[in-house]
Parts: C-alpha cells; sequence; structure tokens
C-alpha cells in the first residue's frame, strides 16, 4: 500500500490499513460510525495486522474520514501508521462491521486499563442493571493483556470464552452504537464471574455480601488475599500498624517498602506531596503505583509502612472491585461524588508473591501457596491468563520514570528507530523481563522478577511462550547477558540451540545503554554513563561505574570509576559496612576496620583485604553508595537491596543542598573516576545528613565533569543514562541538569525501566544491530 495525501484523494473507494494498538479498544464500532456519519458505505474488521476497512463515498467524506481515524480514535487506541490505496468502485451496501480476518500478527493486544468513569457511573447507580456489579467493563476499559490468549482479539480467544453472555449482554455486543460493542470481558451479574469470600480456612461463607464481609475483615485487622487483573495482593489496613506488621512477618519482608492504595488524591495528601505531575500519573488509565514524596508524619501514621526510604508509593483504585471497597468504606449509598471527596480508608496493598516468587494467579494456587500468610480470601473465577504486576514509576522534570514497568503498559510496543529481523532477548538476573523485537517494535514482557528461584525461572520461560505466541514471531536471533551463569542466559542459549538460530551475548552496561538508545530512537554514536549495582565485564571483573563510548552493536569502555574490592563477594553487596571497610583500606586505614565496625568478622575482612583473598574488584556505583552509607553509620547490612543508597537518599533530600566539594575526587590519565577523597572525607562527618547531601552533590558535579571530558575528547554531545542508580531522584535530576548546561544532549530512559527491567531491551537493540 503506499501511502497518499487526503488533498489529492478522488471520488470512489479506499481500502484502509490501521496499525497498532486498535483490538480490544472499541475501533470498529468508532469506525463504523464514522463512516455511517459520513454517509460512507463499506465495511471494517479486525485481523492479525490490525484494523482493515474499505470505505466508499463522496471526495470531501473520504478525506474527513482518513483524518478523523487518526484525530478521533478511541482513549485507549494507539494508532501507529494509517495506510490507503484506491479500490474500485463496489454498488452501495451501506456500512458493515465484519467477521475478524486471520494470518499472522502485527498488531498488538492492548494493556489493561483502569475503569473509566461511564462504568463507575453505572456502577454506583441504583438504577442500573450492573449497579455495584465488580466486573463492569466496556471498550473503554477493563482487562485486556490479563485475559487475551490469542489473537485476533475476540472473545474465543479470551478467559471470558466460558462465560456465554446473557440476551441483554449479547444485545449490547452486538449494537455498534453501543459503548460495549465487542467488548470481550462484558458481562453482568446475571451471566458473567462473581466474587465469593472465604475465610482463613478456605472455606467459602456465601451468607455475606462478599465486598462488605472483606472490607469488615480488613477493619479487623486481618490480612486479606483478593484477587486482581494480573494477580493476587495481600491487603491490609494501612493505619493498623499491628497488622502491616503480621503481613510483614508473615511475607518475610522485614523492612521494604510496601505501596498504598487509596480512593483519591486527596486521601493521600496527608500522607506525601501530590504534586500536578503526580497527580496525572495516578489518575492515568495505567494506574501504577507513583512514587511520591513523604509529608513530616507520614511514618508515624502509617507505621511500618515505607519508614527510612524518601517515598510512598502509592496508587489509586483501578478495578470495580477496589472501588466497592471504597465506596463500601465511605457509607455512601449511590452516586459518585463521594469519590471526590477524601476518604478515611488507606490500604497496603501489596503483590501475593511469598518468598520472592511469582505473582499467585490462580484460585487453588493461592489458597496453597498463600495459606498462614492471608487471613481470608477474596476470590472469583475469571481466570488470569497473564501474569502482570503493578507498574512503578516516578514523576520527574523530564516526564515519568518507570521502575517497574507491567500492569497498565504491557505488551504496549516500543518503537525503535529501524526495522529488523524478530530478536528474543532474555534480559538480566535481578529485576527479570524479556523482549522480542518484531519489525521496527519492541515488546517487553511484565515484570519477572529476580531469577534466583525456580518458580521465577519458569515464570521467564511462560513469558517469553506467551510473547511469541501473541506476537506470532520466530526469533532470528537470541540474546542474553555476557555472565554464562545466569539462568536467562542458559535459557536463551537453549531456546537459540533448540530453533537452530544465532546466539548473541551483550555486555551487561552495553545493554543499558544500548536500551536507552533504543527507546528515544536514537542510532548514533553516544557518550554512555552507566551506574549500577554490578555487571560482568569484558575482562572478567565486575563492572558497575562505566563511561563507555556506544556505537550500534559496538562499545569501547572509556572509563570507570575507581576499583573497589568486595570482601566475600557477593555477601558485601548484602553487608554496606564491608564495602566501607574496603575503602579505609584503599586510603591506607585497614587497622581503622575492627574498631570502626563492631561486627563478626570485622577483623578477617580486615585481614582478607590486607592479603587480596575472597575480595574480587569490582567499579560499581552502586557499592560506591552503600559505602558511604556504613561510613556515614547510616546502614551496615542491608534488609533489601538498594535498601543502603535509598535511605542515603532520604537522608540528603530531607537535609538539603550543600556545595560540592571539588578536591574530593579526581580524574586520572586512564580516565579513572577516583572517589577515594570522597570517602576519607565521608569517614570523618559528624552529620550523617549533610555527609549524604555532600556525597550526592559531589558524586553529580564529578561525574557531569568525566563525562564533559569524554564528550569533547571523543567529539560527541548526546549523552544516554543508564542503570539502576538513575532510580535516585537526586542522581538523575541534578546530572541532567549540570549536562543540559554545558550544551549536551541527555537521553533518559522513559518507556522502559532505567534498571535491569530494560536491560533485554538494549540486548535486542544490540543483537538486531548486530544483524546488519
Amino acid at each position: 500500500m503506499s501511502m497518499q495525501a487526503p488533498s489529492r484523494l478522488s471520488a470512489g473507494r479506499r481500502r484502509v490499513r490501521v496499525r497498532g494498538t486498535v483490538q480490544g479498544v472499541g475501533f470498529r464500532p468508532f469506525v463504523w460510525r464514522l463512516a455511517s456519519e459520513l454517509g460512507l458505505d463499506g465495511w471494517v474488521r479486525n485481523d492479525a495486522e490490525g484494523v482493515l476497512a474499505e470505505v466508499q463515498g463522496a471526495p470531501l467524506a473520504l478525506e474527513e474520514f482518513l483524518r478523523r481515524v487518526t484525530s478521533g480514535a478511541p482513549p485507549l487506541a494507539r494508532v501507529a501508521a494509517v495506510e490507503h490505496e484506491a479500490r474500485p468502485v463496489e454498488p452501495g451496501k451501506g456500512f458493515a462491521i465484519a467477521a475478524s480476518g486471520r494470518g499472522t500478527a502485527s498488531t498488538a493486544v492492548s494493556p489493561d486499563a483502569a475503569t473509566c468513569p461511564d462504568c463507575l457511573a453505572e456502577l454506583f447507580d441504583p438504577a442500573d442493571r450492573r449497579f455495584r456489579y465488580p466486573f463492569i467493563n466496556c471498550t473503554h476499559c477493563g482487562p485486556r493483556y490479563t485475559i487475551t490468549r490469542g489473537v485476533p482479539y475476540d472473545r474465543a480467544r479470551t478467559t471470558m470464552a466460558t462465560f456465554a453472555m446473557c440476551p441483554d449482554c449479547a444485545r449490547e455486543y452486538r449494537d455498534p452504537r453501543d459503548r460495549r460493542f465487542h467488548a470481550q470481558p462484558d458481562a453482568c451479574a446475571v451471566c458473567g464471574p462473581k466474587l465469593k469470600f472465604l475465610g482463613a480456612d478456605g472455606d467459602e461463607d456465601a451468607s455475606r455480601d462478599a465486598i462488605a464481609a472483606t472490607l469488615a475483615a480488613i477493619r479487623a485487622g486481618r490480612v486479606m488475599a483478593i484477587k486482581g487483573l494480573g494477580g493476587f495482593h495481600l491487603v491490609c489496613d494501612a493505619r493498623n500498624a499491628r497488622a502491616v506488621r503480621r503481613l510483614r512477618a508473615a511475607k518475610q519482608r522485614e523492612e521494604k517498602p510496601f505501596a498504598v492504595m487509596a480512593a483519591n488524591a486527596a486521601s493521600l495528601s496527608p500522607f506525601a506531596e501530590v504534586e500536578e505531575d503526580s497527580r496525572r500519573l495516578l489518575e492515568a488509565i495505567e494506574r501504577p503505583i507513583v512514587l511520591l514524596a513523604k509529608r513530616e508524619g507520614c511514618d508515624s501514621a502509617l507505621a511500618g509502612v515505607a519508614e527510612g526510604v524518601p517515598a510512598l508509593g502509592a496508587m489509586l483504585p483501578y478495578t470495580p472491585v477496589h472501588w466497592l471497597l471504597f465506596f463500601e468504606a465511605s457509607g455512601a449509598q449511590s452516586g459518585t461524588r463521594w469519590m471526590r471527596e477524601p476518604q478515611e480508608l488507606v490500604l497496603v496493598v501489596t503483590s501475593a508473591n511469598p518468598g520472592g516468587e511469582p505473582l499467585v494467579t490462580g484460585n487453588d494456587e493461592a489458597l496453597r501457596r498463600l495459606s498462614g500468610i492471608a487471613e481470608g480470601f477474596l476470590l472469583h473465577d475469571r481466570d488470569i491468563a497473564a501474569r502482570c504486576d503493578d507498574s512503578l514509576v516516578r514523576a520527574t522534570a523530564a516526564g515519568a520514570a518507570f521502575v517497574r514497568r507491567a500492569r497498565g503498559y504491557t505488551p504496549r510496543a516500543i518503537r525503535l528507530p529501524r526495522s529488523g529481523p524478530a530478536v528474543l532477548a532474555a534480559g538480566a538476573w535481578l529485576k527479570n523481563t524479556a523482549c522480542v523485537t518484531r519489525a521496527d517494535e519492541a515488546f517487553l514482557s511484565a515484570h519477572v522478577g529476580d531469577l534466583d528461584n525456580a518458580p521465577s525461572c519458569e515464570a521467564l520461560d511462560e513469558a517469553v511462550a506467551r510473547l511469541l505466541a501473541i506476537l506470532e514471531v520466530e526469533p532470528s536471533v537470541c540474546a542474553h547477558d555476557l555472565h554464562p551463569d545466569f539462568y536467562s542466559s542458559r535459557f536463551a542459549a537453549r531456546l537459540a540451540a533448540e530453533r537452530g538460530v544465532p546466539v548473541v551475548a551483550v555486555q551487561h552496561h552495553h545493554a543499558h545503554i544500548a536500551a536507552v538508545c533504543a527507546e528515544r530512537g536514537h542510532a548514533a554514536p553516544v557518550i554512555g554513563l552507566a551506574l549500577d549495582g554490578v555487571g560482568l565485564g569484558t575482562d572478567g571483573t565486575a563492572w558497575g561505574g562505566e563511561l563507555l563510548r556506544v556505537d550500534g552493536a559496538r562499545f569501547a569502555r572509556l572509563g570507570h570509576l575507581s576499583e573497589l574490592r568486595l570482601p566475600g563477594g557477593d555477601r558485601a553487596a548484602r553487608e554496606p559496612w564491608r564495602v566501607a571497610a574496603s575503602a579505609l583500606h584503599a586510603l591506607g586505614r585497614g587497622p581503622e576496620i575492627a574498631s570502626r565496625f563492631a561486627r563478626p568478622g570485622a577483623g578477617v575482612v580486615a585481614e582478607m583485604l590486607e592479603r587480596g583473598v575472597h575480595s574480587p574488584v569490582c567499579t560499581s556505583a552502586g557499592r560506591w553508595f552503600d559505602a558511604a552509607a556504613a561510613l556515614l553509620g547510616v546502614r551496615e547490612v542491608a534488609a533489601f537491596e538498594g535498601q543502603a543508597a535509598m535511605q542515603l537518599e532520604a537522608l540528603a533530600a530531607a537535609h538539603g543542598c550543600v556545595a560540592a566539594e571539588a578536591s574530593l575526587w579526581r580524574i586520572d590519565a586512564d580516565g579513572t573516576l577516583d572517589l577515594l577523597p570522597l570517602a576519607a572525607r565521608l569517614a570523618q562527618a559528624k552529620d550523617a545528613g549533610f555527609g549524604a547531601a555532600l556525597f550526592h552533590a559531589t558524586l553529580v558535579q564529578a561525574l557531569a565533569e568525566w563525562v564533559r571530558r569524554a564528550s569533547a575528547r571523543e567529539g560527541l554531545d548526546t549523552v544516554a543514562l543508564g542503570g539502576g542508580c538513575f532510580v535516585n531522584a537526586i542522581l538523575s535530576e541534578g546530572l541532567r541538569r549540570e549536562l543540559s548546561a554545558s550544551g549536551l544532549v541527555v537521553l533518559e530512559a522513559r518507556q522502559a525501566p532505567a534498571n535491569d527491567g530494560g536491560i533485554a531491551l538494549g540486548q535486542a537493540w544490540v543483537a538486531l544491530q548486530g544483524m546488519s
């Protein structure tokens, strides 16, 4: 098909191809209504490539159709391209919606979407037949990806296939004028899924309304397991410190922050700052968890929820079940006015994945795996086809930044700078996701998690199989991390061997920078600043603070942070005091280690460093954060990954700005950025808050100068920032400001996480470019 300007159209008939996320979003009835309004004949249908239509009529009507088919698209649609060509005129027969076609898929399933205002109005209208129906939805909202088993997206290929529509629902489903025309999850209380409340013993209590019983249990301090769109949540009253402690103990999650859910932004304002950018993210149809700066008193009001970190993760209701819980708690009898008023109820809502394993999705699985954690269950009988955790984002001056990309965004395509053969990338060890490319689109799986247990590894297998099936592609190459012992690396190698395709190993930090370039549409060489915990380098050592020149499938290491030894290897990542001891040893102050850190084995650690045994070197930026935290007495042993850095950031933010000190770093002739003078200064600091602020300010200044020198030397004015350290708001915002002020173009992750959740995208982009 060829693209033509509407102004050159002749009278007659046009075949119109619409590509993008255009199935399951009400696109066909939209086309039907538009064509009917303009007096056009023809037809429209779904097929494996998207939406296909033929329209026939007067020239001006055809021009208007082509203009509005993009500009007036339904709210959940993402139109990637509209192509059209002339067709022979046929006898006029009106306009029809035809049956779906088949073929090789090149369309995309849309992500799940929060309940829309129209459905909410019906949900709380006693006169509506769906009053308080917990699975209300339409073409503008509701489950999509998590119920889809195949494409084209039709009811028979979803988990709604087992629910036969009643006459009223069937009438809506067939009527192009209705908001529920071909809404595949369409249902009502007569014919659709149903809720049931179970006690801790798994026995159903059918004598009580399931929503009212669940709310009563939560108010009584119980932990409830609630089945959602992409899996189960564990839910308790966020104001009940005893319930929060019980949830922590049962889930074996001692200190890692929990997210909360409130009815609206006004209900969150007593606990956190809700700026306009954050409000828009909270209220968006994707409904992610949004990181909000905590107000004073947050930790006492929500004791045990998110202590010791700078932000509160918060989200708003996105399913009818959520809304019904808050409706019940509000005491309202009907209407939606209560939704705009502050509400007392605040819930802890956390993923039901005991022991770091994958999210629980099935009813029987929930009763088995959550026994001993949940003290009651709110179940439903609609199956979950795809596991999908909540997304996690933060608002920045440059736009939203992902910490975790999953529900609401998966499997939305990321447009690549160029097209190529299909690539499968298996991702990293931590925060794993997989990526599959098709032509010039990349599709990231939902968050899989850390591959440190067998169920998570199986979840990666399932995620890859699902992506390949839905996209209907066969990979021409498989990509994985350079580390050969990662499960994801072995998985990619095995799959490549089974399918007889090449396999490519991509260095971890190269992939971090490539991911940013891929999503920002930048195919030219860049300076890459990759800052994270650890990744295997090409020299066999642990990297993590890297200055790179990245040019497609190739990269060169221009410099790195000064090396630190890790006494005890991986154990040092869990015990920041060991990294601080390493910094003291490097400063020639090894004898201080045993007296400074009153830890069992401190003397042994000092001896290990002195002898250079069991102490591999690394250049990790994450370990420098750990060293700073331990030297300042902020955190000597971490309860979860990144805790020391989070607490250091919280202290710096609370203290406020301080001036960087240029004497606390130096750039050596070989390109090494030496931070040991900064470590020496922190070791003498009396005020941890001041030390944390000084660390951040000086690190930003040092990194900015490091990048500027490399930029001038390499003749490149674009820098890409990648790696998990850029989740730190002070670091990322400070570097963006410094580098932009120097005239450099700064590329940051926006459509994928900057951390290891985006690694698969970078691996895929490197592999694709290596095939040209």
